[in-house]
């Protein structure tokens, strides 16, 4: 029986980076039957509410194997509901947020070739969003930190080394300020390591890493770097620019029986409908759900087309220096994993 797919498009570019990302699946002649639902900005304008996600969307992505989410507005202000990304993601329990940071062939990637993997709490820290109003003066923000989250982050940091075959973990806190609620974070980082005696612990700082990230980004290759939610958040944000462009970003959420797969960027909504953006982020995006639903050898063609567009330079667009349409880009990808796969 084949797999299914819950798809929301998404916002601002959202639309048409789907459309991409659907065009190479199509190309890699994929089994996985996608099933459109809606989510978002442009929804909730429409229809109103507390939530983005309609009632008819979960009631697909109960029944679906895996999500595909394109990027979505997340409206500002007091009152305003919280982001798809996070309702998902708390909803299913997608405890890893995971970006690999890797230089692609002939990109100029500002300080030197990176090649490591951010793994990020997805389901807690402030992300849970509870804020309190003590006086007219004094607001405070909650940060919710479990042991059971926290080993469960752990753990898949850990797995995600040995599948990789990386030799270190690089745990991220602020133990010497947030006593309890990082200290409890590196208790359980430190108990799972017990587990894994051939993987070294490195703990940073997170004012530190963020500096070393920028003075030498090559002692973090071949690593695993960890962190709780808002932390790894900023830092896999500041990784992100390693690689040049955060349109080369992709990203999955991952629990225990359910995965969602998006792009690292936002919804860009000033390029909407310019037929201007980088695809990549979410055609890779879309190649490593196809690996999770069990089309490795598909996935692995959608990643080797996209690497061939960009180290053939012909058809890239304008964030990677070139002057392609982001339907360009698609369609050289699409037509090198149709010839990979033949």
């Amino acid at each position: 029986m084949s797999k299914t797919a819950a798809v929301i498009k998404g916002d601002g570019v959202g639309p048409e980076l789907v459309d991409a990302m659907i065009k190479v699946t199509e190309a890699a002649n994929t089994n996985v039957e996608f099933i459109m639902c809606e989510a978002g900005a442009g929804w909730w304008e429409e229809h109103g509410g507390n939530t983005l996600v309609p009632d008819e969307t979960w009631d697909i992505l109960d029944s679906s194997d895996a999500c595909f989410k394109g990027p979505t507005t997340t409206p500002g202000g007091v009152g305003t509901p919280r982001s798809v990304a996070v309702s998902i993601r708390t909803k299913y329990n997608l405890y890893a947020n995971v970006r690999p940071i890797k230089t692609f062939p002939n990109t100029k990637p500002p300080l030197g070739d990176v090649d490591f993997v951010c793994v990020r709490e997805g389901t807690e820290g402030l992300y849970i969003g509870e804020e309190v109003k003590l006086t007219d003066d004094v607001y405070i923000a909650i940060r919710k930190i479990t042991r059971t989250s926290s080993n469960n982050i752990s753990r898949y940091a850990f797995e995600e080394a040995k599948r990789r075959n990386y030799d270190t973990v690089v745990p991220i806190h602020k133990s010497n300020i947030l006593k309890l609620t990082c200290g409890t974070f590196l208790e359980e980082v430190d108990k799972v390591g017990v587990d894994y005696p051939d993987i070294d612990i490195w703990e940073y700082h997170i004012d530190n890493i963020a500096q070393q990230l920028i003075k030498n980004p090559q002692i973090f290759n071949n690593k695993i770097l960890l962190s709780t939610n808002l932390f790894m958040d900023v830092i896999s944000e500041e990784c992100s620019a390693l690689v040049g462009s955060i349109g080369l970003i992709y990203s999955a959420n991952i629990g225990d029986n359910y995965a969602m797969f998006e792009p690292a960027h936002g919804s860009a909504p000033k390029y909407t409908g310019q037929d201007k953006v980088n695809p990549v982020a979410t055609v890779l995006a879309g190649a490593w759900m196809l690996d999770y639903l069990g089309e490795n050898e598909k996935a692995d063609a959608i990643f080797k087309a996209t690497e061939r567009v960009i180290a053939e330079g012909k058809y890239l667009t304008y964030d990677l220096g070139g002057s392609a349409k982001l339907s360009e880009m698609t369609d050289a990808i699409a037509k090198y994993t149709s010839e990979i796969l033949a």
